[in-house]
């Protein structure tokens, strides 16, 4: 499949619909095809200037989503004027109930056992219908070879179509990139997904959400933990579009 999208800064970001991203998802992984999908927002572009590895990851992806307002806002100055922003959070929440409508099945990777309980919880309320594969937290530690093996065998006898990551960036995207080929399923990077759906974390309001301030509600809701990665991430990303400007990789004015 020929990807269409621009670069933002380092990172390719694929141009597409929310009808789209979420049919790729479905029929992946009716097929339970191994691939994965990056969830892009200004802290994952702005990585991809800083770490090698991570650039690979996103760049090799089978499809990369533009979250956050600004890398939806590029694309749509490069001529794709319609251009939504696609985040995890939502994306996940879509993809589960046309996998309950389909008989699909779920994993989820990542965060902590207390997390993914009250995940649980939450999924079974709102699609009572759904399979759920299962829930693995890994430690904080790298995993030996033996138990990574071990981690891959539980996924994919679990018979899951979709694999939801929420480790966080850039440690997600390498592990799904690590992992594709072995995963019989379609790994989907979803951040802080698990923490928003299971009440862990509270949500930005819908109104923030549409007009691209959920960051700054996050801000907020966690000034001393966030202020410094914000400042210093979008004064990067602010440079470093600068830079696409001058070049005439991005143009000022509407495509």
């Amino acid at each position: 499949m020929q990807r269409k999208g621009e670069a933002v800064l380092e990172a390719f970001i694929d141009a597409l619909t929310w009808e789209e991203a979420l049919g790729r998802i479905v029929q992946w992984g009716a097929a339970r095809e191994s691939r994965y999908v990056c969830i892009c927002n200004v802290h994952s572009v702005v990585t991809t200037t800083q770490d090698i590895e991570f650039k690979m990851a996103v760049n090799n992806a089978d499809m990369a989503t533009p979250d956050g307002a600004p890398v939806a806002w590029v694309l749509r100055r490069r001529g794709y004027r319609a251009q939504e922003r696609i985040n995890g959070p939502d994306l996940m929440w879509r993809y589960l109930a046309e996998a309950e409508r389909r008989g699909q099945t779920a994993f989820f990777y990542g965060s902590t056992d207390a997390t993914l309980s009250k995940l649980r919880d939450a999924l079974a309320r709102h699609f009572p219908r759904l399979r759920i594969g299962g829930t693995y937290s890994p430690p904080f530690r790298s995993l030996t070879r033996e138990e990574d093996e071990a981690v891959v065998k539980m996924i994919n006898d679990s018979g899951a179509n979709v694999v939801f990551v929420g480790l966080g960036c850039p440690k997600q995207e390498k592990w799904m990139a690590e992992h594709r080929g072995r995963v019989h399923a379609v790994m989907v990077g979803v951040g802080a997904a698990f923490d928003y759906h299971s009440g862990v974390v509270k949500r930005a309001p819908l109104w923030w959400q549409k007009n691209g301030l959920e960051w700054l509600y996050r801000l907020g809701s966690e000034p001393r933990r966030l202020f410094k990665r914000y400042a210093v991430t979008n004064t990067l990303f602010i440079v470093g579009l600068a830079r696409q400007f001058v070049s005439g990789k991005v143009s000022l004015r509407d495509a």
